[in-house]
């Protein structure tokens, strides 16, 4: 685990909506990855929920994450119905 919490500002939330503003093609759907900021900041927050000591403000942040990649991967999944149909 590292020994400091990277910054909230690296957010998935904030890297997903700058992409979509982006206006990306199929094939760049599937090949989304969040920043390697935003997966430090995940690590931090899945390493400190494991430890049992997230406060309720990085709770919100983790749950806001996990609905971001459910999300992500039901996108991920149209794209590649896209790309199979055409």
């Amino acid at each position: 685990m590292t020994d400091y919490a990277p910054s909230p500002s690296a957010s998935i939330q904030e890297d997903v909506l700058t992409f979509l503003l982006s206006s990306p093609t199929p094939k760049q759907i599937i090949e989304f990855h969040a920043s390697d900021a935003a997966q430090e900041r995940l690590r931090y927050l899945l390493d400190t929920n494991r430890q049992g000591t997230l406060s309720p403000e990085e709770h919100a942040e983790l749950d806001e994450a996990s609905q971001m990649n459910h999300f992500i991967m039901l996108l991920k999944a149209k794209a590649h119905k896209t790309l199979q149909a055409a």
